[in-house]
């Protein structure tokens, strides 16, 4: 399968991300994962997951029930509701489980395929992404893999979806913004509507998740679509 390429960076909302990756191993995607040094700060702060980018594993972001806190609204999607091959790391030719599978690139990993433009994807998502990252890629630096493969996906006309979660927006970043929608990528900030009827804060996660879904031709059934029911 195309697989999707999803990088995690240093914005507050390290939920969304956490959150999309399930889906998208739910919904039998192929996902190239990265995740950024900041992002691991947030991950920590926000989500109480400790990360370690030069000996990662699934079970890091992705962790089984028993490991979340209490009080998570990410408990009853732990990694014990998954397929276990989903997280194998690799995805066989013959491979026909229902539960995507995530492969894993190092932030400096240059060598990744989604370095390349020869390698295809049904496209990418930065999410959440952060101001820094954000600036980067619209000003065409390539520090780390994530603006590499950003790069790549503008260059070869394939979808970008950025994910911004940053409130109040200075001048710079609405430039920035609007420099990356010219260039080709879809700006979707992380701003849940209210319109189906949120009843918990995953609720609210959900309804961003299911845009990028949407975006990604990734079916799903996360949210209440508008007029539906009514």
């Amino acid at each position: 399968m195309t697989p999707i390429v999803l990088a995690i960076t240093g914005a507050s909302g390290a939920i969304y991300g956490v959150r999309l990756l399930q889906t998208l191993i739910a919904a039998g995607q192929t996902v190239e994962l990265t995740i950024s040094p900041a992002a691991t700060e947030v991950l920590q702060h926000e989500l109480g997951l400790k990360i370690a980018l030069d000996h990662f594993t699934f079970e890091q972001l992705l962790p089984p029930r028993a490991n979340w806190p209490a009080n998570s609204p990410l408990l009853k999607y732990s990694l014990d509701s998954l397929d276990p091959s989903a997280l194998s790391g690799r995805a066989g030719p013959g491979d026909s489980t229902a539960a995507g599978v995530v492969h894993y690139h190092n932030h400096r990993d240059y060598r990744a395929g989604i370095a390349s433009g020869s390698f295809l994807t049904k496209g990418m998502v930065i999410c959440p992404c952060s101001m820094g990252t954000l600036s980067g890629i619209a000003h065409g630096q390539s520090s780390n893999l994530v603006h590499r493969a950003a790069d790549v996906h503008l260059k070869e006309r394939r979808k970008l979806i950025v994910v911004p979660r940053e409130t109040p927006l200075s001048s710079i970043a609405l430039g920035n913004m609007q420099r990356l929608s010219e260039a080709g990528a879809v700006i979707l900030p992380a701003m849940p509507g209210l319109y189906h009827e949120p009843t918990s804060l995953i609720d609210l996660v959900d309804f961003v998740v299911a845009r990028i879904c949407d975006q990604l031709g990734v079916p799903q059934r996360l949210t209440k679509r508008w007029s539906e029911d009514q």
